[in-house]
């Protein structure tokens, strides 16, 4: 099995991209969790959502693990939700960190806050170039320090959707 996570700003295309990837490769998706709490909540999240939020998005990827997909793509994974809990409320859960580096991810993917215009849905909160750059940077400096591997997909839809198809052909030896 080989994991694949797509990592960076909002509104950079993770979730498009972690689908057309599936229909492309075939293998199992799992979606970013927040989206449904927020849905379920009706509010804006606050720090004590931000263990929830985690656990259930850790446990419906391990439950993709448990099938043993050839392709396992993760829309996103605790890197964001430690990171979004730094940005948004100073601080993050301990066990965040610790729980990222018990599992093995073999490419992440991460996706430019330039090129991809910002659309707000109601859930997104970064409207500003700069600040989703800062998230990018904040993203591509986690991913450096652990030494994990990881590409960066820039530029257009098409350019990214390119560049992410060849990342992941290489990654199951195509």
């Amino acid at each position: 099995m080989k994991v694949v996570v797509l990592t960076g700003p909002e509104s950079s295309g993770k979730t498009r991209l972690a689908a057309h990837l599936q229909e492309r490769f075939g293998g199992l998706r799992v979606d970013e969790y927040v989206r449904e709490y927020i849905e379920q909540v009706q509010r804006d999240t606050c720090y004590a959502d931000i263990e929830p939020i985690a656990r259930e998005q850790l446990r419906r990827e391990d439950l993709a693990r448990a099938e043993q997909p050839p392709l396992l793509l993760l829309d996103t994974h605790l890197l964001s939700n430690l990171l979004w809990s730094r940005t948004l409320f100073g601080q993050a859960p301990v066990w965040l960190e610790a729980a990222l580096g018990q599992r093995q991810y073999h490419l992440h993917l991460l996706l430019a806050a330039d090129g991809m215009p910002w659309q707000a849905d109601g859930q997104r909160c970064q409207p500003l170039l700069a600040q989703r750059q800062r998230f990018e940077t904040q993203c591509r400096a986690w991913l450096q320090a652990k030494g994990l591997p990881f590409s960066e997909l820039t530029g257009h839809w098409a350019a990214r959707c390119q560049m992410a198809e060849q990342q992941v052909a290489c990654l199951l030896g195509g």
